[in-house]
């Protein structure tokens, strides 16, 4: 994998890995796979904590990779693993959190639950975890719960977990799949708005390649009954401008739609990779590469992410930049036949027919390889290479639905049969199909260009008054806010003092920020922005400098000659030897051994 595949990492920052089905049934691997998401999705809604989104985090599956290695490549502070095992009506998911700083796990837990409080259960390791982050790494601001109950039907609920497992797999049978086990949930439970927003989004898909009226109808009614459960849900916004702009070319509510998506959740990647995609077609080539960097900061394993960044390349006809991204994309997925189909196009630019001819043969997964050969030889004849051409025209009248790019109007184009060629695309220009929505700017059909009627086409599906506004709104983040008076911050912090000096609070080793503000009676957002903003340390480090020093003193007295240095470490509030060793030394920059030795009289 590529060196700037890796980022520099911040602290407030978390991945979670896929969780390990650890059932009896290798096919419950749906649901493993389905509480990985849901944690991801709720952990987002926490505002100042980084999280990698779902296709990086997948990135990992079944691959034993240290967290180090991962945490360098995703820019993290810190790691969920974690497995579930699910026995008819009962869960246990088991979770740690590891620093990918040293690798030392600084949390665990297992949970133990029926299985109709798995949203509970969800929203709590969710809320768990925050904390973790927030005692570890610095003040964050987190709401009461993360997790709703979508649902108070599990069995609709599985359904829905079992479609978005197939919605996932990008391809046309998973899609089909996805729609079958959606349709069965909403069935069961018709107030479940997650699968009615699932359905619009495959129905839409499915409707704009090839352009299925009816499904995209099916789209729309779908959208309706979802935005009647939830009219603020970004996944159902993502979902409608998806169906505006792959399905009707509709620029700018498609446009205003995933503008709305990423409002809604600044995380969602997929909606502002939407937006990149429509920027594209449109010809922003600037904006749409911005946010395909910027997805990228968030998502930064997803090779649908680095095809989107090669495809505006190849547009662009930077095919030494389109090939770059193309070969980062499939050294993540090697089978991701969308770059592969691009990688064609790219080699047939390029003229380079001995790579091409490499590819082909290498690659089973290769679109059309007959055709591409034929049509090198179109494109680039003063290349002396024996290809036989004789059965263009029959290919040409073959079906070429399901290709990725419309390879019968290139071979029309190039066999000079212009005409044709501009029947072909105003029929599907008409139609509104997926494979052409780029053709201002494909650069296998220039020759096109010095027709009027080529220009009329554009002007028919890229009026000025049916495109966005080269201006985009952008999310306005609020300044943060002082959440205690200063009379109150000098009450708590008298407070707390007292607490660690006299008390000696710190001596608890399960002792929690949640629990300290109960001890103080104010919320728990409240005293850890405290101790980061006014006494400049985040929890743990709060609390162990007490520990750190009461170790000190406890060490110091020869009356506790008898104990060992591990004993006064425990005594004094630690749980953990790595973690008192690690603090001791980022402190007094030595060991606690060596400090007793320089200390002693």
């Amino acid at each position: 994998m590529s060196d700037h595949l890796s980022i520099s990492s911040s602290n407030k920052s978390i991945a979670v890995l896929p969780f390990v089905n650890m059932s009896a049934d290798p096919e419950n691997e749906y649901f493993s796979d389905g509480i990985t998401e849901e944690i991801i999705n709720a952990l987002t809604a926490v505002k100042g904590l980084k999280v990698i989104a779902r296709t990086s985090s997948f990135a990992f599956k079944n691959k034993n990779i240290d967290v180090r290695t991962i945490g360098h490549q995703l820019g993290v502070s810190s790691i969920l693993e974690g497995s579930v095992r699910k026995a008819k009506n009962r869960v246990r998911i088991t979770v740690q959190l590891v620093s990918t700083n040293d690798g030392t796990h600084f949390w665990s837990k297992n949970f133990d639950r029926d299985l109709e409080d798995i949203f509970a259960l969800q929203d709590e390791i969710s809320l768990r975890i925050a904390d973790q982050i927030r005692e570890n790494f610095g003040h964050l601001n987190i709401q009461e719960h993360l997790i709703k109950e979508p649902t108070q039907n599990i069995k609709a609920y599985n359904l829905y977990l079992k479609g978005r497992y197939q919605h996932l797999m990008w391809d046309g049978p998973g899609i089909a799949k996805a729609i079958e086990l959606y349709e069965q949930s909403v069935a069961i439970d018709p107030s479940f708005v997650l699968p009615y927003f699932g359905l619009a989004y495959c129905y839409a898909m499915s409707g704009s390649w090839g352009n299925n009226k009816d499904l995209l109808e099916m789209s729309k009614k779908k959208l309706s009954k979802g935005f009647n459960l939830d009219k603020q849900s970004f996944v159902g916004y993502f979902s409608k401008a998806t169906l505006s702009f792959w399905g009707h070319w509709d620029f700018i509510n498609g446009h205003k739609y995933f503008q709305k998506a990423i409002e809604l959740n600044p995380s969602y990647t997929e909606a502002e990779e939407g937006l990149c995609e429509l920027y594209t077609a449109v010809g922003y080539f600037e904006k749409a590469l911005w946010h395909a960097d910027n997805i990228l900061k968030i998502n930064p394993l997803a090779p649908n992410h680095y095809f989107t960044k090669a495809n505006i390349h190849y547009l662009n006809e930077d095919y030494t930049k389109a090939l770059d991204c193309i070969e980062t994309s499939l050294s993540i997925n090697p089978d991701f036949t969308h770059p592969i189909a691009l990688k064609q196009l790219c080699l047939i630019l390029t003229k380079d027919y001995d790579k091409l001819n490499d590819f082909l043969g290498q690659t089973p997964l290769a679109e059309r390889p007959e055709e591409c050969r034929v049509l090198y030889k179109l494109v680039n004849p003063e290349d002396k290479i024996d290809i036989d051409i004789s059965r263009v025209s029959l290919m040409i009248k073959e079906d070429f639905g399901a290709a990725l790019f419309p390879w019968q109007l290139f071979l029309l184009v190039h066999l000079d049969k212009h005409e044709m060629a501009l029947d072909f695309l105003e029929e599907n220009i008409k139609k509104r199909t997926g494979q052409v929505i780029n053709f201002m700017n494909i650069p296998l059909l220039k020759p096109l260009h010095r027709y009027q009627r080529f220009h009329d086409l554009l002007l028919a599906a890229f009026r000025i008054e049916l495109l966005p506004t080269d201006s985009e709104k952008q999310i306005q983040i609020a300044p943060p806010k002082a959440l205690m008076s200063v009379a109150e911050i000098d009450m708590v912090l008298e407070i707390v003092g007292k607490g660690m000096t006299e008390e000696k609070w710190f001596q608890n080793p399960s002792l929690t920020l949640r629990e300290l503000a109960e001890n103080v009676n104010i919320s728990s957002n409240k005293l850890s922005w405290l101790l980061n903003e006014r006494i400049g340390q985040n929890f743990n480090e709060y609390i162990n400098s007490f520990r750190v020093e009461n170790f000190k003193e406890n060490a110091l007295n020869p009356a506790n000659s008898h104990l060992s240095l591990l004993g006064l470490a425990y005594e004094s509030g630690f749980n953990s030897k790595s973690v008192f060793n690690a603090f001791f030394k980022k402190i007094e920059g030595m060991t606690p051994k060596a400090w007793l030795r320089s200390n002693q009289i």
